[in-house]
This record gives structure tokens, sequence and C-alpha cells, in this order.
């Protein structure tokens, strides 16, 4: 993409993963084994040609800042553009205050940044997406601002949804905690000029308002040429505990692990050195993503492992998510559960959840 920034808007996300964010914020908390769910995102705006990225922060971010650092793994790390994480909000404002607020609190990065037009989007969108043809498509219909929006039926989406007339331009917004209207899941990501951004966060706050979406955007579908354009590819919106679990579990589908994470470029994540997982005598895997640094000695089935995760001798996980440095003791049987960094599970312990209610145990707990 030509003259484009990128923005990562962080401030109050809607957020339903529970004890997944205790302690960290939602683009932080890990995926697919070895991966942050921010990296899906930031990793499309690179392999689409954006150099410069601004993440706009808000809370419990300090897993975020050790996972991107300098941004080296997405070729950030640059003397001019790259990466920059910026902090919640000026001294004096409150951060309970919408999007709107840190935006301008901000302003200088933005008018800063040589860029034209500017790329505003979610942390948790799952997707693979080339921004190249979103550009096309502003340019080709004149647009004021693009949205991207996904058809589908996924229950477990708590994101807005939107309407169109019949040549595509956007009637309707309707927000994530009203009921569903339709199947056009807004994925929360917005293409328009900077200048024009810039004169949305001004105007909407003189009349007193706070959110980008509801308030400067949705305000003005009237005066404004608001598209859609519609993607193609997966996506998982994953903001709820039961989104979260289904889509980790669809990655042990073949079709969607490769259209996911290679199609139309790689995902990129912060790299570990780590030794090849290791299978003992009556350790047994299958139809399982297990990343580097495991030690499996029990019995893993339709499940996700994560770095560094030990399964004793007589263990058994099915259909569940043992993340980063986790220890499974002997004889211990784990069933639909989500087991965060750290936790040891001792001998004999049974944890069993459901696959619409799965178990979790939260960081560094020990049961």
């Amino acid at each position: 993409m030509k003259n484009v920034m990128g923005i990562i808007n962080m401030v109050n996300e809607p957020n339903q993963l529970e004890e997944l964010t205790y302690h960290r914020n939602i683009g932080s908390v890990p995926f697919a084994g070895r991966y942050r769910l921010i990296d899906f995102i930031l990793s499309s705006m690179v392999n689409s040609g954006i150099t410069n990225v601004g993440i706009f922060t808000h809370t419990k971010y300090r897993s975020l800042m050790d996972h991107l650092g300098s941004g080296k793994e997405w070729d950030l790390d640059r003397k001019r553009s790259g990466l920059f994480i910026l902090p919640p909000m000026k001294e004096g404002l409150d951060p309970t205050n919408g999007d709107l607020h840190t935006l301008n609190a901000h302003r200088d990065y933005l008018h800063r940044s040589s860029e034209e037009y500017v790329l505003i989007t979610r942390s948790y969108m799952v997707c693979n997406i080339d921004f190249n043809g979103l550009q096309e498509f502003h340019n080709s219909n004149k647009a004021d601002i693009t949205v991207v929006y996904k058809e589908t039926n996924d229950i477990d989406s708590f994101s807005t949804r939107i309407g169109m007339d019949d040549k595509g331009k956007v009637i309707s917004m309707w927000e994530p905690n009203a009921s569903p209207h339709g199947d056009k899941v807004s994925m929360e990501m917005f293409f328009l000029k900077k200048s024009l951004l810039l004169d949305l966060i001004e105007t909407s706050l003189a009349k007193g308002h706070h959110s980008l979406m509801k308030d400067a955007i949705r305000t003005n579908m009237g005066r404004l040429n608001i598209y859609g354009y519609a993607y193609q590819g997966y996506l998982g919106v994953i903001n709820t505990l039961n989104s979260y679990y289904r889509h980790s579990m669809n990655l042990l589908n073949p079709n969607v692990w490769r259209e996911l994470f290679f199609r139309p470029g790689l995902i990129y994540t912060k790299i570990k050195d780590e030794p090849p997982t290791r299978h003992h005598d009556g350790g047994h895997t299958s139809n399982s993503m297990v990343a580097n640094g495991c030690v499996i000695e029990g019995v893993v089935t339709n499940s996700i492992l994560f770095r560094g995760v030990h399964i004793c001798k007589g263990a058994s996980v099915k259909n569940s998510i043992i993340m980063q440095n986790g220890v499974i003791h002997e004889n211990a049987a784990i069933e639909h559960a989500i087991i965060d960094k750290d936790v040891i599970i001792k001998a004999e312990r049974t944890l069993i959840g459901h696959e619409r209610a799965p178990f979790i145990v939260v960081k560094r707990k020990v049961i």
C-alpha cells in the first residue's frame, strides 16, 4: 500500500475473555501455540506494505510491549517510520474516556506522519488480509470512509453489525451490545484520509462525543460516503471466551490453518529459541498443534500445546489449550479446558469443562 499509515486502536476494546485478560490486554492474549492475537492484524499490515504503525494502548500493556519490542520480527525496527507504541493518555486526562480522547492526545503523531491515508483497526480480529485491495476499492468508489466487513453467522461474534444499500453504501451500524442485525459483521477496520480523521476527532470532541465509531463515524453517515468492503477469508472475532476456544479448536482443521497462516502472506511473531518437542515412551499425540520445547509422556488428543508444556506420564489432555510452560502431572485428566501460562496441575487431578463453557485456569495457578 502506498501512502498509508496503520493504527491499531486498543482503547476500550470490547472484552469478555474473563480470566485470560486479568493480567494482559486483549491484543496480547496467546493464540495458536506461539502467537498473540495482535500478530495477525500487524502482520497483515506489514505484508500489505504499511511501514508506519501506531499501537494506541489502553490498559495492562506491559505484556504487549514485551511481545512487540522494537518491531524487529515484523521488519518495523526502522530509522524512519516503523513501530510506535503510544501510551494511553496524556497527564490529566481521564483514562476511562473513549478512543477519540486518546487519538486527540496523540495528534502530533498523526501530524508528523507523512502518509495521506490511515487504516484504523482493532487488535482482536484474527484474519490474514491483503489491504491493497481495500485501498483500490476505496479509491474506485470515491469513498470518504471504507469499512471492512465479513458475511458470517458466527454466533460468538461480539462486534458491530452494518447495513448496506444495493450500491454497497453503509446506511446503518449497530453496536456490539445490541441484538445482532443481519450477517454483515464489521471487522472494525476503517480506511480514510488522515485529514478527514483529524477533522472528525476535532469536531466530535467539540460536541462532547467520545467514541470514534459510535459518535464520529456513525453520526456522520448522512453526510459521508461510507462503503463496505467484503472480506472473503477466514475471520475470528476473538473477544469472548467462547469465540477464543472455538476458533482455537478450528485451527486443528488443516484447511483453516493453511488459510490463516499462509494466504495471502505469512503471520509473524516474536521468535524464541526452544528445542524440538520430545515424545517419550508411552507419549502419544493425535490431531493436535504442538509448539516447540514441549515434553510429552502422556496422551494428547485434539489439543493445542504452547511452548515448553510438559505432559507427564499417564496424564490425558483432550480438546484443550495448554499455554506456555504448563505442567500436567502424572495421571491428571484435562478435557475442554483453557490452561493459562505457568500453571501446574498436580497428579491425579481431573478438570472437565464443556465446549460451550470451557474450564479456565488463571495464569500461574497451582491446582
